[in-house]
């Protein structure tokens, strides 16, 4: 079924006014989940939101908290998240990061004690918007095996690199998984085989079923052991510079990710270098790689073109959502 952006943010902040949230941090939160679903990432939109009402049932998120500043250095700063909301730490921490590079022409903002940020590409659009370079990533539980290794001892580390462009921002959203495991549930979940291997199953078969990679918590890295070395490097960088907990020190026996550590970093080209080629340079590299060739494939894609474009057709069409998970959502108001 379809619903309307309108209806979707609608329903969402009802149900986060109810809970308790302050009606700004309400505003923010139900818009990132909107706009989530409305680009397609439905695992980590309103298919995530009964998780993360969860995540406040059961304490792991504190609805009043905000992160704090700890420690600044010029263009680097360290904030503590207070267990709070973890898109709106996100949120908050990349716009501290804009803000610094306005300023200096970069900016670092390192984040510690945080709860799982949703979609990490959210924070990637919202620099772009801005009209500044952003790279931001977080660590996660243990859910990823280490190349050569059965039991998970890495995270799957999601990382986001985003480019502003005037005709289409370039984003590139991943996980350092093959498949992240939201990807992995959206397949299982519609009941679909993945379209090339993403991991093990329990007998150490390489396999495309998502629901046998779930079940063995043995996903593939990226680029086999090149993958493994950037998970472990982003698990360590995070944590040294927020001061926060790494990846092995997070909890790993409950579903809900909190104690995180991430990074944002932002960079203000226009404080850099006011040269105006630097928009006609981008354009000439997205040119150049979407060349037609003699190859019959499809079109080559940038990163986040196809969020363009699924954005643009929920927006006419409406926004697809499962009947069963909508209904949900639409039920939390009366049980709260």
């Amino acid at each position: 079924m379809r619903i309307s952006y309108q209806e979707l943010y609608d329903c969402l902040l009802g149900v986060l006014l109810k809970t308790g949230f302050a009606a700004d941090r309400a505003e923010l939160c139900a818009r990132l989940f909107a706009d989530t679903t409305r680009d397609g990432v439905y695992s980590h939109g309103v298919n995530r939101f009964p998780r993360f009402m969860e995540m406040i049932r059961n304490g792991i998120i504190d609805i009043h908290a905000r992160s704090e500043l700890v420690d600044s250095h010029g263009a680097f700063e360290r904030w503590d998240g207070k267990r709070g909301a973890g898109n709106l730490n996100a949120h908050a921490s990349m716009e501290r990061a804009i803000a610094l590079s306005r300023a200096h022409g970069i900016g670092c903002v390192a984040l510690a004690n945080t709860n799982h940020w949703m979609r990490g590409g959210s924070y990637g659009w919202q620099a772009a918007d801005a009209g500044v370079i952003g790279i931001c990533w977080t660590n996660t539980m243990p859910n990823l095996p280490p190349w050569g290794a059965n039991e998970p001892r890495l995270g799957n580390n999601p990382l986001v690199i985003a480019v502003p462009r005037s005709d289409g921002h370039i984003v590139l959203d991943m996980a350092i998984s093959q498949f992240s495991y939201g990807t992995l549930e959206s397949y299982r979940t519609r009941g679909e085989q993945l379209p090339v291997v993403g991991g093990f199953d329990l007998e150490g078969n390489l396999t495309r079923d998502p629901g046998a990679i779930e079940s063995s918590r043995r996903p593939l890295p990226i680029g086999y052991w090149k993958g493994s070395g950037l998970a472990l490097m982003l698990d360590m960088l995070a944590a040294l510079l927020s001061g926060g907990e790494a990846t092995h020190q997070i909890r790993a026996d409950v579903p809900q990710e909190t104690g995180l550590s991430q990074m944002f970093i932002a960079f203000d080209l226009q404080s850099i270098d006011k040269d105006a080629a630097n928009a006609e340079l981008i354009n000439q590299i997205i040119e150049f790689v979407q060349r037609p060739d003699a190859s019959s494939a499809a079109k080559v894609r940038y990163p986040g073109q196809r969020a363009l474009e699924i954005r643009r057709q929920n927006l006419t069409e409406g926004i697809p959502v499962e009947p069963e998970v909508w209904e949900k959502v639409q039920g939390m108001s009366d049980k709260l």
